[in-house]
């Protein structure tokens, strides 16, 4: 068997092993030296990168700003900008004075017994101070027959204004889309309601002008028939605001026919959608009771200073004729005057109503202001021809 025999001395193995241990530590020393002057030229190459492009982009700055100071339109462009962001709630708190008209048309009696108003102040701001529209005026009331100076007709005006209501909404197709306000003719030539006796109020709705027909995308309903007609030469849909009950009520919807439940939803025909009149059927064998209400639009709010008489007397008009003087202050539901509020009408307890919307011809209800009793006029002084207020 052969044998080895170690002739190396412990202390020289010893001596090797250290210097192998050496020479390793100081490869790896010398490697990790030289992965970190790598890392540091890369971190030192992005950081000048970055200084650069930083550099780069502050010179853009600066240019564009330079540019921009020197445009001389820049604070008349800003203005502009800012006011175009503005639009909505400029949109949203605008208010339409001239629906004061078709107000006055229903609140003022022109008939046998009848109020002229010689001088008008309208308030639109609807503040803390005021909490509403207000009117302030000075007028003059007129019986029509003897006795002229009767404060029964002061009375009456005061007490039918609890009975004042308004209504708005949108006109909606057949699928329930919002037809614009613009596509809409709802007055005449001279600005009378479109008002069948028999049947109630309607309006035209333009379906072929530029933006008009809200189904126009969808091939379904841009297919769908409407009753066309021709009206001062433009095509035409008449759409009915005061629904028509008995044709378009039926026990269950179907066959694309209008349909109209018993508490008051319509479905399946252009129709008008009111935010204050709800109409509610009751089913009495086969006949059918239809009835509407509207309690949340009153035109004059409950309140105590409402109506405010602040001072009457005896009078003569232009006509010479015998009057009752007064003065007085009115608050009116500030949603009447409201631009985002469309289609407006004004309701008096008579049924009568009038479009808001549009200019109304009132001037009968203006006139000048009544004179004082003179001294030597017995019959204007005469208080059996008056009341109390």
């Amino acid at each position: 068997m052969a044998r080895e025999i170690n002739l190396v001395p412990d202390s020289k193995v010893e001596a090797i092993r250290s210097l192998k241990l050496r020479n390793l530590i100081l490869f790896i020393s010398i490697i990790i030296a030289s992965a970190s002057v790598f890392v540091s030229i890369i971190a030192f190459s992005i950081s000048g990168g970055q200084q650069a492009a930083i550099a780069d982009k502050k010179q853009t700055l600066e240019s564009l700003s330079s540019k921009m100071n020197d445009f001389g339109d820049l604070g008349d462009f800003l203005t502009v900008k800012d006011q175009l962001g503005n639009l909505v709630p400029i949109s949203e708190n605008k208010v339409l004075a001239s629906r004061l008209f078709g107000v006055l048309a229903t609140l003022i009696p022109t008939g046998a017994d009848s109020i002229t108003i010689s001088n008008l102040t309208i308030n639109l701001i609807d503040d803390e101070e005021t909490e509403g529209t207000k009117l302030t005026f000075d007028a003059q009331a007129n019986a029509g027959q003897e006795p002229f100076i009767d404060y029964n007709v002061l009375d009456s005006f005061k007490k039918s204004l609890s009975f004042m209501r308004y209504d708005y909404g949108s006109y909606v197709d057949k699928y329930d889309n919002e037809i614009p306000s613009y596509c809409m003719i709802e007055t005449d030539a001279s600005g009378a309601t479109l008002t069948d006796p028999d049947n109630g109020i309607y309006a035209y709705w333009t379906i072929n002008e530029v933006g008009c027909n809200p189904s126009s995308d969808n091939e379904e309903a841009s297919a769908a028939k409407y009753n066309t007609e021709d009206y001062n030469g433009q095509t035409v849909v008449k759409i009915w605001r005061t629904p028509q009950f008995q044709e378009w009520y039926r026990k269950k919807s179907g066959n694309g026919q209008p349909y109209m439940d018993l508490d008051g939803t319509i479905f399946g025909i252009e129709h008008f959608e009111s935010k204050c009149i709800t109409y509610k059927g009751e089913l009495n064998g086969s006949t059918t009771t239809w009835s509407s209400s509207n309690d949340s639009c009153k035109l004059v709010p409950d309140r105590e200073d409402a109506f405010v008489i602040t001072d009457s007397s005896n009078g003569r008009d232009s006509s010479d004729e015998l009057v009752l003087r007064f003065s007085a202050t009115l608050m009116l539901d500030p949603e009447v005057f409201k631009f985002t509020n469309h289609h407006m009408l004004t309701i008096p307890p008579s049924g009568r109503i009038n479009v808001t919307d549009s200019y109304v011809q009132v001037q009968n209800m203006f006139g000048e202001r009544a004179t004082d009793c003179s001294e030597n006029d017995a019959d204007c002084k005469n208080t059996n021809n008056g009341g109390s207020n």
